[in-house]
């Protein structure tokens, strides 16, 4: 960070300066890129010399970082990625070779954004993104990896040019900011595109303007069941096949199938540029490798618990089809989401799937009420119980679960992070 000017400030620390963040900016969500423009034009943020990644996309996006930043670590390139929201702490919003940053990195940042930006206001989101691109300045990774937070077109994340785009899905959520049809929601998505750049799409069945938007600005398109395709195969194994390249026989993984496939796709586009050895077997290496915190995330008690912080429908669906290859006597489902998500199209998914649901209130901003997200379900009444917070619903379906069953946790990041701190 010596490259930093260090401004003064009366803030010393990590945890005061993210409360002095949340305080300044009066909207929550506002997006928009004239305001975090201007201040990245004054820290003159550049990255010459890395290649970046921009992952947008309703589901997938950590994961799909995830597996990236594994198979790039292990060709021995630097490699760090930036990405929202966290689960236990700040800091895992920016891994540098999958080191969380430091408070000092972070606290030095802040202080130069708040020298820089006079009288702009940034929204904590704007902030906190600045905070992280001024420290891969200084850092220069051979590869940088930029999880888009809401959207696309607007979001903060996008005043970086990206060397190539990845669009994991598109599905219903934040529709208050993005528009009520996957139409809409592609459109705002595909803005993280770039003129004669590639993008990476992984939807099996994308809206028409993911492709509209492509051949608009030119940008160089590899679709899923066009450019790429996942076969399965008998053996429990899964085949990768491109038009100019192969992966066959790959293991089962920890994350959803699909994201591999659309990050396979992205490291095969990189493989010359940056001197990739790829094959099967090296692609089986980081399949076993990742596993990402809060992502079908495993525990083992007096029974099993399964944390995942899907919040909406699509990623519902997705729990529906894991738990139906499970083999456990019954489901319980601990359940805190915020307000302004779909709770009965998230829920409708799971109905057959859970026996007893333990729903909590979510003591958290925009947080949602145990008897309002009843309220908006089908859940039969014999079948849930309502909790002020979400520890206790967690307690309840632990003294109710026998060995046999499992508990799903899920709805939200805090609802994950909540449970976690419990079980770590």
């Amino acid at each position: 960070m010596s490259k930093m000017i260090k401004g003064h400030s009366a803030r010393s620390n990590l945890t005061e300066w993210l409360s002095y963040l949340e305080s300044i900016h009066a909207v929550e969500i506002d997006l928009g890129l004239t305001r975090i423009a201007a201040v990245a034009n004054k820290l003159k943020i550049a990255f010459p010399s890395s290649t970046v990644i921009t992952v947008a996309g309703t589901n997938g996006k950590g994961t799909t970082c995830a597996f990236l930043e594994n198979a790039f670590l292990a060709q021995d390139l630097t490699c760090s990625v930036y990405s929202s929201p966290h689960i236990e702490r700040f800091n895992e919003r920016l891994r540098l070779n999958k080191r969380e940053v430091a408070d000092s990195a972070l606290v030095n940042a802040f202080e130069t954004i708040e020298t820089m930006r006079g009288d702009i206001s940034l929204t904590y989101y704007e902030y906190t993104t600045l905070a992280a691109l001024l420290i891969l300045m200084a850092e220069q990774p051979d590869v940088i990896i930029l999880e888009v937070g809401l959207g696309g077109r607007l979001d903060a994340t996008n005043i970086i040019d990206t060397d190539v785009a990845v669009i994991t899905t598109i599905d219903l959520d934040h529709q208050a900011f993005l528009g009520n049809t996957r139409e809409a929601i592609g459109f705002e998505k595909a803005g993280i595109m770039r003129a004669n750049k590639v993008v990476v799409i992984g939807d099996t069945n994308p809206p028409s303007s993911l492709a509209t938007h492509a051949g608009d600005i030119g940008a160089k398109s590899y679709f899923r069941e066009q450019n790429f395709t996942v076969e399965q195969a008998n053996n429990n194994t899964w085949h990768w096949r491109g038009s100019e390249a192969e992966f066959l026989a790959l293991n089962c993984c920890e994350i959803p199938q699909d994201n591999v496939a659309s990050a396979i796709m992205v490291l095969h586009l990189l493989a010359d540029k940056l001197r990739l050895s790829l094959d099967s077997r090296f692609i089986n290496q980081i399949i076993d490798q990742t596993k990402v915190a809060g992502r079908m995330e495993k525990f083992t008690l007096d029974c099993d618990v399964i944390l995942d912080v899907g919040h909406n429908p699509q990623a519902a669906r997705y729990l529906a089809t894991q738990l139906q290859k499970l083999n456990y006597a019954k489901v319980h489902a601990v359940l805190g989401m915020l307000a302004d998500k779909d709770a009965t199209n998230t829920i409708a998914p799971l109905l057959p799937e859970v026996e007893h649901w333990y729903i909590g209130t979510l003591n958290a901003p925009r947080g949602c009420k145990a008897i309002n997200i009843l309220e908006s379900t089908q859940i039969d009444a014999a079948k849930v119980n309502c909790f002020d917070n979400v520890s206790q619903a967690f307690k309840m379906a632990k003294q109710n679960a026998k060995a046999t069953d499992l508990i799903l946790v899920f709805g939200s990041f805090y609802t994950v992070a909540e449970i976690r701190r419990l079980l770590v």
